[in-house]
């Protein structure tokens, strides 16, 4: 979906660029071209007047300037720069209207090619455009900031993982010494002990009776 916005956006603003410079070679008030109306003449407090300008001192200067911020704009995918040359182009258009309307009394629109022209309408509506794509556009999407890698959590042939704090532990705390009882159960049991002495206190085996001295066997005195 951004990537239509850019193109659809992009291709309006070129539309409009190339209207905006192409309006100074046509008529833009009683079939007098744009290019004959100097720039100077919009900021000074004589108006506009009947001498003809030079190329790059008529009207054709600023709109010169917006195609060119325009191409700048779609190719970096600013709607800042895009929004500018609109903003630029309509503004010099309206300008010029206001300007003519002092110096003629009035402005007039008709058929026969009296009053306003096409000239004027090309940069007015191309500026419009230029704005109207800088709506359009996405603009240049941001990238998505890097995580940067854990560190290792088992020895590697670097050595051991540095000491951080976060789990709390002290680097010098050992393994858990084992309790010499773990290995025998001393809970209670459920079974009564068997009467009788215990098993380490068994009786000794009977022993047998000594045999009587033979006869002959008398006793020393």
């Amino acid at each position: 979906m951004k990537r239509l916005r850019n193109v659809l956006g992009s291709l309006l603003a070129l539309a409009g660029a190339a209207a905006v410079v192409w309006s100074p070679f046509r008529a833009w008030y009683d079939g007098r071209l744009g290019r004959d109306y100097r720039i100077d003449e919009l900021f000074s407090s004589d108006g506009v007047t009947d001498a003809k300008a030079q190329l790059f001192g008529s009207l054709f200067l600023p709109f010169l300037f917006v195609a060119l911020v325009t191409l700048v704009g779609v190719a970096l995918r600013s709607r800042l720069l895009l929004a500018f040359a609109g903003v630029v182009a309509m503004g010099f258009a309206v300008l010029w209207m206001v300007r003519v309307g002092q110096a003629e009394g009035s402005l007039t629109v008709d058929g026969d090619g009296n009053g306003l022209d096409v000239g004027a309408a090309n940069a007015f509506v191309g500026g419009a455009m230029i704005l109207l794509a800088a709506l359009i556009m996405s603009g240049r999407s941001r990238r998505a900031p890097t995580p940067e890698p854990a560190p290792p959590t088992v020895p590697t042939l670097d050595g051991a993982p540095p000491y951080d704090g976060s789990n709390g532990a002290s680097p010098y705390d050992g393994p858990a010494s084992a309790s010499p009882y773990d290995g025998f159960d001393t809970r209670p049991s459920s079974t009564p002990p068997a009467e009788g002495p215990p098993p380490w206190q068994s009786e000794a085996p009977p022993q047998d009776d000594p045999e009587p001295p033979p006869a002959w066997h008398k006793p020393q005195q």
